[in-house]
C-alpha cells in the first residue's frame, strides 16, 4: 500500500449510493430500487441480497449496544472473499466503496476496513471512536490495514481485522505494528495505546480524498 494514487473512474450510481451512506445521520439509510436493479443485472441477486442485508444492519441500530455493532459490522463485511487488487480490479492498491466490495463479494483489507468504518458511522458510532489504521502485519511480513475502535481517546483500541474473526484489543494483537491512522477529522502517527500524534488532515491521504470525491461526483 501507498499512500498517494492516480484518481479511478467508477459508475456514477455506485458514487451516488456512497454520498447516500455519507449523509445518513440525517436521513434514512436506503438504497434505491433504481440501484439495487442496476447491481442485480450486472452481479445477480445474490449481490442484491448483500446489499439488502447491509441496508437492513445499518438502518437497525437503536436496539444494539455499541459492542453488538461492532461484531456485527465485522462479522458481516468479512464474509467477502479476499482478493488482491490486482486480480479483483486490475490495478494496484485500489480502494472499492461498500457497493463495490458487496457486489462483487470480494476485496482486500483496506476494502474490509473502509467498509467498517462507513457502516459504523452510520449506525451513529462517533467518528472520533473510529480509526482506519495502517499496520505491518509481522506474520505476512507486509502492510496491512485494520479499522480501531477507541471507547476513550486514551483507551486501548479494539481491532475489526480480516485476517481473524474476533475483535481483540490491541495488547492481544502483537503480530500488528500500527503506523498511521486517520478517519475524516484527521490523520495521526499511531501507537498501541491511545490515540497517537495528530500530524495533520486526512486530505494528505490521496486515496482517501479519492474515495470522497467519488461519494460525491455522483450529485454532478
Amino acid at each position: 500500500m501507498h499512500l498517494t494514487i492516480k484518481a479511478n473512474n467508477v459508475s456514477k450510481q455506485l458514487a451516488t449510493l456512497m454520498f447516500a451512506l455519507s449523509i445518513s445521520m440525517v436521513y434514512a439509510f436506503e438504497l434505491g430500487d433504481k440501484l439495487l436493479n442496476f447491481i442485480e443485472t450486472k452481479y445477480g441477486p445474490p449481490a442484491r441480497e448483500r446489499l439488502e442485508t447491509w441496508q437492513d444492519l445499518a438502518n437497525n441500530p437503536l436496539h444494539l449496544s455499541t459492542t453488538e455493532k461492532l461484531n456485527k459490522v465485522n462479522q458481516f463485511f468479512n464474509k467477502a472473499n479476499f482478493k488482491s487488487d490486482w486480480q479483483h480490479w486490475g490495478k494496484e492498491d485500489y480502494w472499492a466503496t461498500p457497493v463495490e466490495l458487496l457486489a462483487t463479494n470480494g476485496g482486500d483489507c483496506e476494502d474490509y476496513s473502509i467498509a467498517k468504518y462507513f457502516t459504523l458511522k452510520t449506525m451513529g458510532v462517533s467518528v472520533e471512536k473510529l480509526r482506519i489504521t495502517y499496520v505491518k502485519a509481522i506474520r505476512l511480513n507486509q502492510a496491512h490495514m485494520i479499522l480501531a475502535y477507541y471507547e476513550t481517546p486514551g483507551s486501548e483500541p479494539l481491532i475489526l481485522d480480516n485476517l481473524i474473526g474476533d475483535i481483540r484489543p490491541a495488547s492481544k494483537r502483537p503480530d500488528l505494528v500500527p503506523v498511521y491512522s486517520f478517519n475524516g477529522d484527521g490523520l495521526w502517527l499511531s501507537k498501541q495505546r491511545g490515540q497517537g500524534k495528530k500530524i495533520g488532515k486526512s486530505e494528505k491521504l490521496s486515496r482517501w480524498v479519492d474515495l470522497n470525491t467519488r461519494l460525491l461526483d455522483g450529485l454532478k
